[in-house]
């Protein structure tokens, strides 16, 4: 595929997260003290949305559930049982523009 724009870097401010769509597939992109980062936003536990947990530093935790995930990596770092790590994705910013790599 590519690289996809999915904003600038002024959209998605430090310590934040947010979820674009490419082609169907849910993507969850964070930005962590101004290097940005990009992984599936969909829990592998129950199919919550990643995007609607919490953000504290480089961990994602799932709001369904409490798994969480390291959003540099796409890596479970804790939950009680194992379950499938996530993809995650290259990020290169163009100017202003954020582009996710699929």
């Amino acid at each position: 595929m590519g690289k996809i724009i999915v904003g600038k870097t002024s959209d998605i401010h430090s310590g934040k997260m947010t979820k674009v769509s490419i082609d169907g597939k849910d993507i969850l992109v964070a930005n962590i003290d101004g290097e940005f980062c990009a992984m599936d936003d969909t829990c592998t536990h129950s199919g919550a949305s990643l995007s609607d947990g919490k953000l504290d530093g480089c961990i994602v935790t799932c709001g369904w559930h409490a798994a969480e995930f390291d959003c540099k990596t796409g890596k479970l770092v804790r939950f009680p049982a194992k379950i499938r790590d996530l993809t995650s994705y290259n990020i290169s910013i163009e100017s202003d523009n954020v582009f996710v790599e699929v």
